[in-house]
């Protein structure tokens, strides 16, 4: 890889670890609800990128799924589970998004799903219930379980895109905006009364982080990495990814006075091992530690 094309990788991890502490500062520090604010920013998102929304690509009734999961489905998921949880649990809890792709892969499009990878599964997961467990009342983290879910729906978003060809970067956030907007609005007035005046009373930061989140995070930072995936092989990209969630737990520490004790820093370090494990292939690894290797010396 170009030394080029690293820094936009980074600039794009970095962008997306911005976004985790920004929303958390907006769902629960300006107490803007998180489905009205997942309905604004895919508002900004589709009309960024309206110009691109045809042709609808085909089969229509999948690419409306896709833009579902991809979109309402997690994002609006994630916002709801900052309300309670840190941006640093946050990041590593959705790492389990990786072994759950994985999985729905071999199970609907029947890649090979070799001992190594159920070995990455088994770390990633043992990472991130050390996590997700709160040793105080011995029960799982409530915000997190929303994390959880938001993985496992953008996992299977992620694989049923995988059936479809010919999906442009732009044209995929023009549909996941518009498929994602209706239901978000809807829920929101639903579910979320005073949500208007809530927005309008946070002012100008929350105008600004829908427009960072909607412009930079999608439209810019998700087209970048788009154009990567397709210049290099995923298994180069993919742990080159792991910079977001450190980076998101230097934020978080930083910015939103995360809690990282002992538990977090060893469910950290077993849950990106998994993701490692699962994403090299083992020349890969033995070239990473070398390399590793040649540097401390």
């Amino acid at each position: 890889m170009s030394l080029r094309d690293f820094l936009l990788l980074a600039f794009v991890c970095v962008v997306w670890a911005a976004n985790n502490i920004v929303s958390k500062f907006v769902v629960a520090h300006l107490g803007v609800p998180p489905m009205f604010y997942a309905a604004v920013r895919f508002a900004v998102v589709l009309i960024a990128v309206f110009p691109w929304l045809l042709p609808m690509p085909r089969p229509r009734w999948r690419m409306v799924v896709v833009g579902l999961l991809m979109g309402a489905g997690t994002f609006a998921l994630v916002f709801i589970g900052l309300k309670t949880a840190s941006p640093s649990a946050v990041a590593i809890v959705s790492q389990v998004g990786v072994p759950i792709t994985t999985l729905l892969s071999f199970l609907i499009l029947g890649e090979r799903l070799t001992g190594r990878r159920i070995a990455g599964m088994l770390l990633t997961l043992t990472g991130v219930l050390a996590v997700m467990w709160d040793p105080h009342g011995f029960k799982i983290s409530g915000g997190l379980l929303f994390i959880v879910a938001a993985s496992f729906l953008g996992g299977l978003g992620a694989v049923m895109m995988k059936q479809m060809d010919g999906v442009k970067p732009l044209r995929l956030q023009a549909w996941v905006g518009l498929s994602s907007l209706v239901p978000m609005a809807i829920l929101s007035g639903w579910l979320e009364p005073g949500q208007i005046q809530a927005g309008v009373a946070a002012g100008w930061p929350f105008v600004a982080a829908a427009l960072f989140s909607g412009l930079v995070v999608s439209v810019v930072a998700h087209t970048l990495y788009y154009s990567l995936i397709q210049k290099y092989e995923a298994n180069l990209i993919s742990p080159l990814t792991l910079m977001t969630p450190l980076a998101t737990i230097v934020g978080g520490v930083i910015f939103t006075h995360d809690d990282f004790g002992p538990r977090m820093a060893f469910g950290t370090a077993v849950a990106l091992a998994g993701v490692l494990v699962i994403a090299l292939r083992p020349s890969q690894a033995v070239a990473l530690l070398v390399a590793l290797r040649n540097r401390s010396q």
